[in-house]
């Protein structure tokens, strides 16, 4: 990565153009405004472009720019306001430099606003020309404060004169460059981008100190309410609570009891009591800073608090992070099935520091590979590949391999549950393995498996389904159950009571109509949805996972 570049980004009338001249000039490198580097090679303003070939040319012409200014070494560079909503721009930011975002708040960019239209009797930013300025600032903010988020820094310009705001910006960089010596641990920011919500995934190494700024840039203030259980506060609590301080978050925390059978609807009225006598309110946070149980937990409780409250995912167990943090589903267990009451519910952020997987059990890590197994297998053979040829590097988390092996599942359920929000049809596809699997959990009460190994037997039990029915031959399931081996996952589960998984398969949230919508492969990459599976077939199948 060519660090060798400073890009300043954010919202219109946040002080880009002038700071990032001026600390062109201090650093003694070259100055380009993206904006200013169109209209000039246009020969129009901005506006004009916007008018006559409307905002989709504008953006085509602006990406070519800013590849271009990026290109070089030793530049400041200013973009326009929504230059980073774009991934092809946000990667070659990431690629090509540091990233500070300047920051303000509504009212302050709403003021610079008519201060710029009374001296100039017009709008100079097109997207701004709208009969209430002040609701368009609000929603067109809104709609790219995930994007702005994923800048390695925020400088906040209200209360600060434009030599203050040089001033920190270059403090700023050179914190970030001096932190940058060991770039192979770096990994490059993506958004989540659902009907309902847009937020950021951070996914790299040594990330928790940055809990508290990467929530701030989020748009969160005030309180941070962390739900963790026993096992992970003791390890991670004291480092989540310093980084939330020292961004001017007040903290208070509520832990669990670890492990699956804490997920309960009597746990969650607990926290609610909890959080009434935190006096909490709608714009407090909630933390879930733990794995895919506490993960489901806090998540059920933020969106059904005070009818919602902001919910950030700090995940610590591998499954955690490459899953169940990202998408939105939030449940709490009924005795008689897993996740049987829940919601969807988005993020505001999710930060997944890969060196905390250094402090998990052996067979939780081992646990997790079930679920980037199960990406692999549904939706990318090269991934698939990847994991077959590094399995043993991914293993003993090799730094070189392991932050963008996660990155890379994690980029895989993102773009599913964009697509997909609230699992109407392609998110299902996520379900591969979970219907045998989830029955097994059941029927072993929450507390014989862990959720992954659990899927690992499921896995087996579908891709044998899709053998029997004549979708894949015998090869892909030998491959499959080789790779999930290679990992230490289980591929059967004796001794457990076949009529119990079959009762838990019935009450399957992908029932319709009383028949499962089982989840199979077509191929290594591919999946198929079938609701005319034979009883017979599904029997015999289940019988060789649990004999």
């Amino acid at each position: 990565m060519n660090k060798d570049n400073l890009i300043i980004i954010g919202f219109s009338f946040t002080g880009k153009s002038v700071v990032g001249e001026k600390v062109a000039r201090k650093l003694g490198w070259e100055f380009i405004d993206s904006d200013h580097a169109i209209a000039d090679a246009v020969g129009k303003p901005i506006p004009d472009i916007f008018a006559e070939k409307g905002e989709a040319h504008f953006r085509a012409l602006e990406r070519e720019m800013l590849q271009q200014a990026c290109s070089g070494k030793r530049r400041v560079i200013v973009t326009g306001g929504g230059a980073i909503v774009d991934p092809r721009n946000r990667e070659l930011f990431a690629r090509s430099g540091i990233v500070i975002c300047l920051e303000a708040q509504l009212n302050t960019i709403y003021k610079r606003l008519l201060e710029s239209t009374q001296m100039t009797d017009t709008v100079p930013r097109p997207l701004l020309n709208a009969p209430d300025p002040l609701a368009r600032i609000l929603q067109l903010k809104a709609s790219r404060q995930s994007y702005y988020a994923t800048a390695d820094r925020a400088v906040y310009t209200d209360n600060l004169t434009v030599d203050q705001t040089v001033k920190r910006v270059i403090s700023e960089f050179e914190q970030v460059k001096a932190q940058r010596k060991d770039t192979a641990e770096q990994t490059i920011p993506f958004v989540v981008s659902t009907a309902t919500e847009s937020y950021p995934i951070f996914i790299g190494w040594g990330l928790l100190e940055s809990l508290g700024r990467r929530m701030s840039q989020c748009g969160l203030r005030d309180s941070a309410l962390i739900i963790s259980d026993d096992n992970v506060f003791p390890l991670h609590g004291e480092k989540a609570i310093a980084s939330l301080k020292d961004a001017g978050f007040k903290t208070e925390s509520y832990i669990v009891p670890a492990g699956e059978s804490t997920k309960t609807i009597d746990t969650a009225i607990k926290i609610y009591d909890w959080l009434v006598k935190q006096r909490t309110e709608r714009r407090h946070s909630i933390v879930a800073l733990g794995g895919g149980m506490v993960g489901d937990l806090a998540g059920f409780v933020a969106a059904t608090f005070l009818r919602g409250l902001p919910l950030v995912h700090v995940p610590t167990s591998l499954i955690a992070m490459t899953d169940s943090s990202i998408g939105g589903k939030v449940a709490v267990n009924h005795p008689k099935a897993k996740n049987l009451i829940g919601s969807f519910y988005q993020p505001r952020l999710v930060l997944a520091d890969v060196s905390m997987l250094k402090t998990l059990p052996r067979r939780e890590l081992i646990s997790g590979w079930a679920e980037v197994i199960k990406h692999a297998m549904i939706l990318d053979a090269d991934f698939l590949e990847l994991l077959e040829q590094n399995a043993d590097d991914l293993s003993k988390l090799k730094p070189a391999v392991i932050a963008e092996a996660i990155r890379r599942s994690a980029y895989i359920k993102s773009t599913i549950v964009s697509e997909d929000e609230k699992e109407q049809r392609k998110r299902m596809v996520l379900n591969y393995g979970h219907t045998i699997g989830h029955g097994l959990e059941t029927a072993t009460g929450y507390d014989r498996l862990l959720h992954g190994e659990a899927v690992a037997v499921g896995m087996t039990g579908a891709a044998m389904l899709s053998e029997k029915l004549g979708l894949i031959p015998h090869k892909v399931v030998v491959r499959q159950e080789k790779l999930l081996e290679r990992f230490g996952l289980p591929t059967s589960c004796a001794d457990v009571s076949l009529d119990s998984i079959l009762k838990a398969m019935a009450l399957d949230k992908k029932v319709k109509e009383k028949a499962i919508q089982w989840v199979l492969l077509q191929s290594i990459g591919k999946t198929v949805f079938r609701d005319d599976v034979q009883q017979k077939d599904v029997l015999e199948v289940i019988k060789k996972c649990i004999g």
